[in-house]
């Protein structure tokens, strides 16, 4: 059997073990915890080896700075299509989508992916890259759901830059970031994987080792099939994804990016699902607006629609994604880079378009 797709098939069967456990677990808060051990232990371990085993590079530094423009261009180009979408984006679905679909959340869609199809380096410059999509989802992201906020609520004020500090601790504090700091320290005083004891090794391993199984198994009970509002938001996931296979294709053009495995890097680390950091920075504004007893359909978020939308953007992403490195260097090709880029795109808008042609012409109809 080929290699590619026997690996492919494994990590399949692993989220497929997820799906068969979903009736295990019984309570979000189950599901949670598999998470967290997954975000606390296993993710971070696999992180601080990726770092240690590779050499200082310039090129790391430049990564995490490419994530933010992509973040920005994703920012500013979902707002001018909303209206295609019949949505809003001024509405409160409309402002939940500009939150959400700019932001990544690469640890638990990409990252295991990475690291099964393309390496330790590779995993290295994703974590990077993440560095500068939490900036983006943490700072920028609050600023603009506060000035959401203040516009739908006049008159009501909050301490900005208290909480962007805040935030800027909890970014510090959060164990991928931190573990992150620390093995660029070891690295900037030539202490690397080897040059640490057994012992430690031993444990980074094993608990690296968890990541993957879990991650995937996790995906599994992420999976949501049964959910009202899904056509819509499959259609700008596909949308999403488009403009981002676009994004990568420009990228790998202006920096002349040759080796197969950084192309494949740079396509699917933009594919990573929605993150939960907006939703979190919604969920605190929801809960100011509970206090001033706003009505629901005055709210500045709709927190019912935020969760469908990372519902279904996890396993979609993680689907995607792994179908791309399943192909390996098919799609290593700036030409099949663009065409699948059209093609997601398209997939995204012609059932919408279908949809508007079909409600015009009943309404034709009708009224003839």
């Amino acid at each position: 059997m080929n290699e590619a797709l026997q690996k492919s098939l494994t990590l399949i069967f692993l989220i497929l073990i997820g799906l068969f456990l979903k009736s295990k677990f019984k309570n979000k808060e189950m599901t949670n915890g598999l998470k967290e051990l997954v975000l606390t232990v296993a993710l971070p371990s696999t992180i601080f080896i990726a770092l240690m085993k590779i050499p200082l590079d310039s090129t790391l530094v430049l990564v995490p700075v490419i994530t933010i423009i992509f973040n920005f261009f994703l920012y500013l180009a979902l707002p001018p299509v909303l209206n295609f979408f019949t949505i809003e984006k001024d509405s409160s679905i409309g402002r939940t989508i500009r939150m959400l679909l700019p932001s990544l959340a690469p640890g638990l869609s990409c990252f295991p992916f990475i690291a099964e199809f393309l390496g330790e380096k590779s995993l290295a410059m994703a974590a990077m890259a993440d560095v500068g999509n939490k900036f983006f989802v943490l700072i920028f992201l609050y600023i603009i759901a506060l000035n959401m906020f203040l516009a739908s609520n006049k008159g009501e004020d909050s301490n900005l830059w208290a909480k962007v500090k805040s935030l800027l601790i909890s970014m510090v504090k959060e164990p991928i970031n931190s573990i992150l700091l620390v093995a660029i320290g070891m690295l900037l005083f030539g202490i690397n994987y080897e040059a640490l004891p057994t012992l430690v090794t031993d444990i980074f391993d094993k608990t690296s080792a968890m990541m993957t199984p879990l991650i995937l198994i996790f995906i599994g009970l992420a999976v949501e099939l049964k959910q009202s509002k899904k056509r819509v938001i499959i259609s700008l996931l596909f949308f999403r994804a488009g403009i981002s296979v676009i994004f990568s294709a420009l990228i790998i053009m202006v920096f002349n990016v040759q080796d197969t495995v950084m192309i494949l890097l740079a396509l699917v680390l933009p594919l990573s699902s929605a993150s939960f950091w907006p939703f979190a920075h919604m969920a605190a504004f929801n809960l100011k607006e509970d206090k001033l007893e706003v009505a629901k359909e005055k709210r500045t978020f709709n927190l019912e629609f935020a969760v469908l939308i990372l519902a279904f953007s996890l396993p979609f992403s993680s689907g995607l994604i792994l179908g791309i490195l399943s192909f390996g260097s098919f799609f290593a090709h700036i030409p099949t880079i663009f065409i699948l880029g059209v093609v997601l795109i398209t997939i995204g808008v012609v059932p919408v378009f279908i949809h508007k042609l079909t409600y015009k012409t009943a309404n034709s109809v009708a009224k003839n």
